[in-house]
């Protein structure tokens, strides 16, 4: 059986891949196609149609995060494997040949997947309250033997102020040295460095330009890697990033309107799901809103339209349109105008907000924040204070980064609704002939193309 190996090069465009020729060349011989996506365009949402062939509404992750409502609480970026649904694409090769191997370097969902081998960011979390950089590994020896070659996981360079081409390398290191040493049949690997400056500085920005330059140059070892193993290579992207710069408030408004609650504590305002009518939980260019009173719904799908920035408030029935209509979905979801997207902020005065909004804390917000990839640009202190607190880590003290921004107007790019054209959209390419699409591949289209690339279809 031919190996493969699926790199996942997050925010991938045809306009990127402009500044990548070493990434480009994998379909000199083989095929790109334009990649169709899904409703969210986000990144746990779309790897899980990718991994199972089902849209949100059948696997059940409706976004990177939503509100558990067996639980009253609002998490993003779980980790455990079972919250998806779906038998995954190496479960469906191992039907028919049980002997076959998997590995995933930092797909999401990682965490009780049923890969052989498995790579993904776990910080440990001191009993004083540090947390230190690390992954968890499986199976277990490997662990010492990719931080010993390649050090510790990079997670602050993974995500936040920090974040850059290190991390990338990181995940590109272990994903060449678990091809060379551990030869699985399928090896899945997630490249994030495209995230950071097509958000920070938006798509058409030099920065942009040069991050897509850095990558193509970092990627062209592991490249050199799988040809010469003689696996196929598949490269896609879960969505692409395009411009934006007007952020949408939205849980201000409910609170305004005197549907979304908070309770204080220390002088800070926290947001109440288990009080509120309604609130929304932010992700990017979509919003899930969550009401409690099936009355209420009208009235919340009306304010919500009626805001500068909105696009569609979907219903059930309309979500059904999308494939988003599962339970964990907000009894209506907003879609941003392509210009726009959604934060999380639901304090009306910034001197309320709680410590958590000025750090890094992405399992702790309820909603994503892409203002933790800045410094903040308002506080002339900010990267001496990061110092500071890094001095401290490292003395073995606690410490708060408090460093980000409150103010959204930095952010240059987003995603998450559907791409206007092709050329802001995802793309797929393959290095094999003989298997390209007649037309546009969709993203449901993935999974058995995967299978077919190894002869299992």
């Amino acid at each position: 059986m031919k190996p493969l190996v699926v790199i996942d090069v997050v925010g991938l465009t045809p306009k990127a891949l402009r500044d990548m020729p070493k990434l480009a060349a994998v379909a000199r011989d083989g095929w790109q196609a334009e990649l169709g996506t899904i409703l969210p365009a986000v990144t746990c949402s779309v790897q899980s149609t990718f991994l199972t062939g089902l849209m949100p509404a059948r696997h059940g992750i409706v976004g990177n995060g939503w509100f558990f409502r067996d639980l009253g609480e609002i998490f993003l970026w779980r980790q455990h494997n079972r919250l998806v649904g779906g038998e995954k694409i190496w479960e469906t090769a191992r039907a028919a040949h049980p002997g076959y191997k998997a590995a995933n370097v930092c797909w999401w969902y990682a965490m009780g997947m049923s890969t052989d081998v498995t790579v993904t960011p776990r910080p440990i979390y001191h009993a004083d309250g540090r947390k230190s950089p690390d992954a968890y590994v499986r199976p277990p020896e490997l662990h010492d033997r990719l931080t010993g070659e390649l050090g510790e996981f990079p997670l602050f360079q993974y995500w936040g102020p920090t974040a850059s081409l290190k991390s990338s390398r990181w995940v590109i290191g272990a994903t060449r040295q678990i091809l060379r040493e551990r030869r699985p049949d399928l090896l899945l690997a997630y490249v994030p460095h495209l995230d950071y400056d097509l958000q920070r500085f938006g798509p058409n920005s030099p920065e942009a330009s040069k991050a897509a330059r850095e990558l193509d140059k970092a990627l062209a070892p592991l490249l050199d890697d799988a040809r010469n193993a003689g696996a196929a290579v598949v490269v896609l992207s879960e969505y692409g990033i395009t411009p934006v710069s007007r952020p949408v408030d939205i849980n201000r408004a409910l609170r305004q309107d005197g549907l979304l609650e908070v309770y204080t504590q220390a002088g800070m305002e926290y947001l109440d799901p288990w009080a509120s009518r309604a609130f929304a939980v932010a992700d990017h260019q979509v919003a899930h809103i969550y009401v409690r009173d099936p009355s209420d719904v009208e009235r919340v799908r009306a304010l919500t339209r009626g805001l500068t920035g909105v696009d569609e408030v979907l219903a059930r029935e309309a979500q059904a349109r999308y494939g988003l209509d599962h339970e964990r979905a907000g009894e209506l979801v907003a879609v941003a105008e392509p210009d726009s997207w959604f934060t999380y902020y639901y304090w009306l005065d910034d001197d309320r907000a709680p410590d958590f909004a000025r750090g890094v804390e992405i399992h702790r917000k309820p909603g994503y924040d892409p203002a933790e990839l800045f410094f903040d640009p308002a506080d002339r202190f900010a990267k001496a204070r990061a110092g500071l607190n890094l001095a401290k880590k490292f003395a073995g003290l606690r410490y708060a980064m408090n460093v980000v921004p409150t103010d959204p107007r930095w952010v240059r790019g987003s995603h998450g609704r559907l791409p206007g054209s092709a050329e802001d959209g995802p793309i797929l390419l393959c290095s094999e002939p003989g298997f390209e699409p007649a037309g546009r591949l969709g993203a449901l289209d993935v999974h058995p193309l995967l299978l077919s690339l190894q002869g299992l279809k």
